[in-house]
Formats: structure tokens, sequence, C-alpha cells
């Protein structure tokens, strides 16, 4: 059983649209892994074989590096899979579910406030690649835009920290109502 399934109170139901966009950017940051794959191998052959390196493999990777990572991080939270330890966590929230529902509503609510902080700084750095047109590479070899992994950066962070709101929610929620049947 995952983390966030272990530990968050339940919502039912069957995919939101939601759950959907944030699979669908997690399709998309794996088939992104798998095009780096094909692009280093190629490179890799490229520089023994033919002697002939694919150029701005370095960089490609290291703009894709971010992307990738915001792509699926949105599935990951949604998933349980952020790195916590829940062993603690899921003994109190047996054994004394308010207060699991407590810590578990402050976490996630420190997790929003990060994703939030993510958010304020980065838009500027997304507004100055978007405005100046920055890129990286070299000219007349390879340029590739900055403002799109920015963009990425972006959209990963607003979903994640849509999510933990709504983790934050559901623990209230929880609380109130396992205040009422007490």
């Amino acid at each position: 059983m995952n983390e966030q399934a272990a530990s968050a109170p339940s919502e039912g139901g069957a995919d939101t649209f939601f759950d959907k966009v944030i699979r669908t950017l997690n399709g998309i940051g794996t088939l992104w892994i798998l095009a780096l794959l094909l692009l280093i191998n190629a490179d890799v052959l490229g520089r023994n074989l033919f002697n002939h390196p694919i150029s701005g493999v370095i960089e490609m990777i290291e703009l894709s590096m971010v992307a990738i990572v915001f792509l699926q991080l949105g599935d990951a939270t949604r998933v349980g899979r952020l790195t916590r330890s829940d062993g603690f966590f899921g003994l109190i929230l047996l054994r004394r579910p308010r207060i699991g529902y407590v810590m578990g509503a402050i976490f996630d609510f420190l997790g929003a406030l990060f994703m939030f902080l993510i958010l304020y700084g980065s838009w500027p750095l997304f507004r100055n690649a978007w405005v100046r047109d920055y890129y990286v590479g070299n000219e007349g070899l390879l340029t590739i835009p900055v403002w799109p992994v920015k963009l990425i950066l972006l959209i990963g962070t607003v979903i994640t920290l849509a999510l933990f709101v709504a983790f934050v929610i559901r623990y209230v929620r929880a609380f109130r109502n396992a205040g009422r049947s007490a």
C-alpha cells in the first residue's frame, strides 16, 4: 500500500480530470526519459563509431532533468511516493486518529507552503526566460530555449501545490468527522 493512500483519509470515487492530467504528465516524463536514453546511446555510438558526437546532448540532459522531475512530481505526490517516514505516523493514525489527522494536515500544509515558495521564486525566472529569450547552448551549433522548462516547472509546482491543499482539506474533514463520531 502506498504511503499517501495509507495515511490520507480516502475520498473514494473514479479518477477525476485532474488525476488524468497528472497521469498524462507523468507519462510524458517517462517518454522523455526514454528519449534521453536513446539520445545518449546515439551520442555514445556517434562518438565511438564515427568520431562524431551529437551537439548539445549535455545541454539537453541538463534541461531535461529539471523538466522530468516536475512533470512527475504531481503523480509522485498523488500516489504517496514522496520521501517521508510513515512508520510512526501510521501508528499514530491507528491509535489516535485525530492526532494523526492533525499531523497529516501539518505535513501537507508545509508541503503546500514549500510548493508556493517554489512557485513564487520561479515565476520571475520564467518571465525573464520568456521575455529575454534565454537559451542554453552555443550559437551556430545548437541553442535550446529555457522558457519551456521553466513553464513545466511552474505547471508541476501548481499541480503539486493543489494536491497538497486537497490533502490538507481531507485531513481537516477527517478530523472533524472523527470528532463527531467519538
